[in-house]
């Protein structure tokens, strides 16, 4: 199609996701979860390609899906998320699996090379599907669930589970499903979404111990600030020391808040999507015992306000660490302009001195010249006084020195105002 959008055919896809296969009543499902790194991703496509022998690849148009049998009974899933994929079995031959996956050659095979692909581990599950709650209470004494940290409930439209989700010596946790007439379609979907629940669970307590960690980092940075709050009103603290330790503390908040917001933001977008499974699975408690919907909200719920006061506590540091900054810019700005006052008194005070001294100079200057020009004056009229005997120089000489001083005065004035205009 000509002029199609580069993201079309990406969008068209991501809108119809691949479901699970239709999951019948005496099943197991094995999934396991993993965070896998940019630099993994080759790998895992790598390994993806390499299928054990007699496998078949199920071609998908979406990058993100794949799927593949393995063998009469046994189907791969695998599903890549944001940060993390999701790799599944769906064994339809017994539940028995999900007590003993290496009892059949097959699946032992299956689950190996499903254990081999990269990334870390961060769920691990195996899943025994019976078809109703009398058999699923003859297998639940293998199971050997903790009594007192056993959740059951009832899901979906009659499903019911059991799990205390712990973890096996093997690194799996084990859920019980009893399917009680469920229709396959109606079963898949409520199994995919109890997964879903736990995996987006996980995800978010990632955010856990970074929170748990970063606290620490915060009741350090805080005291600091205390400390830096009480000197700054010292006159006795170099305006460098104090700068030197507002600039370390802005760095390591900095570097604490880059290092855990990208965790911290995930956190708060998985917690609200296992909001969203839990009311998806319509959960319905069971007498005797909690439900999945009480073990989440008791445990899970501090973790993620333990996560969000970490964010709102680093935000608030930052608020304070900036208020500490503007109080040191003041403080230096009001001794600069300090400073700068005594510097204007003290040539306010310079120029009024050369002032006083240029006005010293210009009256010695009228005296000096009226001095010389009387002089002049002199030698002319005692010139005068021989050519006409009559002629009295000196009292006219008298009579000319204010004139003479006023005119010398009146000279240098307009001599120094033509000056200034230029």
């Amino acid at each position: 199609m000509r002029n199609e959008h580069e993201l079309r055919r990406v969008v068209v896809n991501e809108m119809h996701l691949r479901r699970w296969p239709a999951l019948m009543p005496d099943c197991t499902v094995i999934q396991i979860l993993r965070q896998v790194t940019e630099a993994e991703r080759d790998k895992e496509r790598e390994a993806l390609s390499q299928l054990p022998a007699g496998a078949t690849p199920d071609p998908s148009p979406n990058p993100r899906h794949f799927q593949a049998r393995f063998a009469d009974g046994i189907i791969f899933g695998w599903e890549r998320h944001s940060e993390a994929t999701a790799a599944t079995l769906f064994i339809q031959r017994s539940a028995e699996f999900a007590l003993d996956p290496t009892a059949d050659q097959q699946v032992a095979t299956a689950l190996g090379w499903l254990m081999d692909l990269p990334g870390k581990i961060v769920r691990a599950t195996r899943i025994a599907v019976v078809g109703d709650e009398a058999s699923a209470q003859a297998m639940l004494p293998r199971f050997a669930f903790a009594i007192d940290d056993i959740v059951s409930c009832h899901v979906g439209d009659g499903a019911r589970i059991w799990s205390d989700f712990h973890l096996r010596d093997d690194g799996f946790g084990a859920v019980l499903v009893a399917a009680n007439g469920m229709p396959a379609s109606d079963l898949s979907r409520t199994v995919q979404r109890l997964q879903e629940l736990g995996n987006y669970r996980n995800l978010a307590l990632l955010g856990l111990p970074i929170a748990q960690r970063g606290w620490k980092v915060f009741d350090t940075i805080e005291a600091e600030l205390a400390m830096l709050g009480a000197r700054i009103g010292s006159a006795e603290v170099t305006d460098d020391a104090l700068l030197t330790e507002v600039t370390g503390l802005s760095m390591e908040l900095m570097t604490e808040a880059a290092s855990s917001d990208f965790r911290m933001s995930a956190t708060e977008a998985y917690g609200r999507l296992v909001e969203e499974r839990l009311d998806d699975l319509c959960i319905r408690p069971c007498a005797g015992f909690q439900s999945l919907a009480d073990f989440t909200q008791r445990r899970f719920q501090p973790a993620i306000r333990t996560c969000a006061a970490h964010r709102r506590r680093g935000e608030v540091l930052a608020g304070r660490t900036a208020q500490f900054i503007s109080l040191f810019r003041t403080r230096v700005e009001t001794r600069i302009e300090n400073q700068n006052g005594r510097l204007l008194h003290s040539m306010e005070r310079s120029i009024s001195t050369q002032l006083r001294l240029q006005q010293l100079v210009e009256g010695l200057s009228v005296v000096a010249l009226s001095y010389y020009l009387i002089g002049l004056i002199g030698y002319v009229l005692k010139g005068a006084e021989k050519a006409v005997p009559a002629l009295p120089a000196t009292a006219i000489a008298a009579v000319l020195v204010p004139f003479v001083v006023l005119a010398t005065w009146f000279a240098i004035h307009r001599l120094k105002a033509r000056i200034f205009r230029h």
